[in-house]
């Protein structure tokens, strides 16, 4: 138990008079977030949006290099899904959490949206429509088999040529991961110089 000296004023009077300002400053600063938030919401969706067509892409590719006429709706349904969730998740991990937190540059900010762009949005999707549409070419015989021990070479020479056109989505998702990257850390900087003036 304390004791109080005669002019010493009592803790509770202090933090009665700071109370109403310190909530005030809290609302603003979730207010900003929020708003910050719906802004950055339309380009991460607009990334994974990008994936999904990627991934549609890879599927049209692999489907016509293993003739593959079977299960379309079922290929198309994961494609252009899974691609858009992992973008979305990997994104907010790796990009919008760590801008929150105060953990990240200007240029890792960028280098970690396009690293998200290529592996979800090009790589990912390339790998999921190979392999998917190579087992439905094997299942329904639709090209010749592989020689046994040389399977992943044998469908690789198989759809080499057409794989290339795989760049176009891979450019794209280059930059614009570098552009999404760099407008989400510009607002996040805005936010953060706004709050400081208010208060």
């Amino acid at each position: 138990m304390t004791t109080y000296t005669h002019g010493q004023s009592s803790p509770s009077l202090g933090d009665a008079k700071l109370r109403p300002m310190v909530i005030e400053i809290i609302e603003k600063k979730i207010e900003y977030l929020r708003k910050d938030k719906t802004l950055n919401i339309y380009g991460t969706v607009v990334f994974g949006t990008a994936s999904s067509f990627s991934g549609m892409l890879a599927n049209f590719i692999f489907r016509h290099c293993f003739k593959v006429k079977h299960d379309a709706v079922k290929t198309y349904a994961s494609l252009t899904t899974l691609p858009f969730l992992s973008t979305v998740v990997a994104y907010k991990l790796l990009v919008t959490d760590a801008l929150y937190s105060g953990n990240i540059s200007k240029e890792n900010c960028a280098l970690r949206s396009s690293l998200v762009g290529i592996v979800c949005g090009v790589i990912y999707p390339t790998g999921l429509a190979f392999s998917k549409n190579g087992r439905l070419a094997v299942k329904y015989h639709t090209v010749p088999l592989p020689p046994k021990g040389r399977v992943l070479l044998h469908w690789v020479m198989l759809s080499q040529t057409q794989v290339k056109g795989m760049a176009i989505p891979l450019i794209f998702q280059l930059f614009f991961g570098v552009y999404n990257g760099l407008r989400h850390y510009a607002i996040f900087e805005s936010t953060l110089e706004k709050t400081v003036h208010e208060d």
